[in-house]
């Protein structure tokens, strides 16, 4: 009886052994869904290649210092830290995870083949578990709820579909050139690239596009009640149009290569003879030169706004909002970052569990 009493115990403590591990085995390959309501990065970012994306009080980033592997930091800029060492941009936050386009190794280990990996990938808040979501060269990409709106390049030409984050479920959308970066309450604001430059929406609710305003815009960014946009016709200056109020406003006459919008003011880099990056007010007001010169990537986040000299891939600048003076942003190297540049064999595992998606 004692015997038998033993042996029910053993099976029984087996029994749950099992059932714990099938447990673990699911949560641990199960991708939970984000609350409703969620938008990857913003606009401003996006159309600036998506370098830095602040989410739930952390802002990550394009290490530019150390070739454009994944960072994390304060958005004061303290306690600044390596998640891994893959270069990514169009950097996308949500729920439980970060997304990004990684181009394979930041580091010169000297595997050549692994440097050329290019994928979509997902991974956690911490930088760990690497999922491959797509294989196709993304050219800008958002996330909406729970899925991804990609615009890729494709062959023999573009292609815009949208993927589950759990890769369940891939729906083919257009087959040309729509912009998901601008993205509020679950509609997509992207302007025309068919017949016209018009705005339009896409209610990711259904899919189902529809002509919003006939303008002829390209670029858009919501702020409030605003869009703002390149204006095509007017020789690229820069307008906003209200939604409620169906106006126009010029904020300058200033031909426009790219700008970012937000923390009450608007970025943006002036072309022609005499280039310089500048910024003002929402409405156009207090429009001041911040630096001398060819600038790209104008990325902000709730401190400061980023942005690079065009051509120089390798120096980050940053300034608080409104000063009219910038400096060298020099992320300061983390044990963590030391420890994966120092060891190799950390590289390599990093990226296979890219690679083996």
């Amino acid at each position: 009886m004692k015997k038998s009493f033993k042996n029910i115990l053993i099976i029984t403590a087996c029994i749950l052994l099992l059932a714990l591990m099938a447990l673990v085995l699911f949560f641990s390959g199960h991708t939970t869904m984000n609350p409703s309501g969620t938008v990857g990065n913003t606009a401003g970012n996006l159309n600036n290649d998506g370098l830095f994306c602040e989410y739930d009080g952390t802002v990550y980033f394009s290490n530019a210092a150390v070739g454009g592997c994944l960072y994390a930091m304060n958005p004061d800029e303290t306690d600044i830290r390596c998640l891994n060492d893959l270069k990514v941009r169009n950097i996308l936050a949500g729920g439980k995870y970060l997304y990004f386009f990684q181009t394979g190794a930041a580091s010169k280990s000297g595997f050549g083949h692994i440097e050329g990996i290019k994928s979509f990938d997902r991974c956690k808040l911490n930088g760990n578990d690497i999922t491959a979501i797509t294989r196709d060269v993304v050219v800008t990409g958002q996330l909406v709820d729970n899925y991804l709106y990609l615009l890729t390049a494709a062959n023999p030409g573009a292609s815009f579909y949208k993927v589950k984050i759990d890769k369940s479920e891939t729906v083919q959308l257009a087959d040309y050139n729509i912009n998901p970066a601008c993205a509020r309450n679950g509609v997509i604001y992207y302007s025309g690239t068919q017949e016209n430059h018009y705005l339009y929406t896409l209610n990711t609710a259904n899919d189902v596009s529809s002509e919003l305003w006939r303008g002829n815009l390209c670029y858009p960014v919501l702020d409030g009640d605003y869009i703002y946009y390149m204006d095509i016709a007017e020789n690229y200056r820069l307008c906003r149009y209200s939604l409620s109020r169906n106006e126009i406003e010029i904020l300058t006459n200033d031909r426009v290569d790219c700008f970012n919008v937000g923390n009450g003011y608007i970025y943006y880099q002036k072309s022609g003879k005499n280039p310089q990056l500048k910024f003002m007010r929402l409405d156009g007001s207090e429009n001041t030169v911040l630096a001398e010169g060819n600038f790209t990537h104008i990325n902000m986040t709730s401190r400061y706004v980023y942005f690079q000299q065009f051509g120089n891939d390798t120096t980050m600048y940053h300034a608080p909002f409104g000063s009219t003076g910038y400096s060298t942003f020099v992320p300061i190297d983390s044990p963590l970052y030391s420890s994966i540049w120092s060891n190799p064999w950390l590289n390599i595992v990093t990226i296979w569990s890219s690679a083996r998606e």
